[in-house]
């Protein structure tokens, strides 16, 4: 049995109602899928450092980490027959984040892998943001009501 791991980092970016996401494309393992913006580490690279290089690197735009927001871990076993299995380990670090510059970049331009061919901010449901808002805590307190 095959086994992998892999700790990647990804940015909740919220404005006003809306989320930044991006769309994998046709090259990808998933096309057409919605993901957060980020991915994974360079060796010795720290997860907060990471998940700034990777939205610069995909979106265009530069953020400012403004909180840990938690670690999704995964595991999963892929069986292809006898002798060729994969065993699957993922650790997801996720932070809130802000943009603080940039430009959003044209589809199809994403540094890296080309991974992505459009990014979107698709409005929250009213149910959800209040989740994120509570999650959040004190840093959703701000005098503008913004992120």
């Amino acid at each position: 049995m095959r086994r992998s791991l892999r700790v990647a980092a990804y940015a909740v970016c919220l404005r006003d109602d809306a989320i930044l996401l991006s769309r994998l494309s046709e090259s990808a393992l998933a096309p057409g899928h919605w993901t957060l913006p980020g991915g994974g580490l360079d060796h010795r690279e720290d997860p907060y450092d990471a998940v700034v290089r990777e939205v610069a690197e995909e979106t265009g735009y530069a953020v400012e980490v403004e909180a840990l927001l938690g670690i999704h871990n995964e595991h999963d076993t892929d069986d292809h027959g006898p002798g060729y299995s994969d065993d699957h380990h993922l650790v997801r670090v996720i932070y809130a984040t802000r943009v603080t510059g940039g430009t959003l970049r044209e589809p199809g331009t994403a540094l890296g892998a080309l991974a992505f061919d459009f990014w979107n901010w698709p409005p929250l449901s009213e149910s959800f943001h209040e989740a994120f808002r509570r999650r959040l805590g004190h840093r959703t307190d701000r005098q503008d009501g913004k992120f």
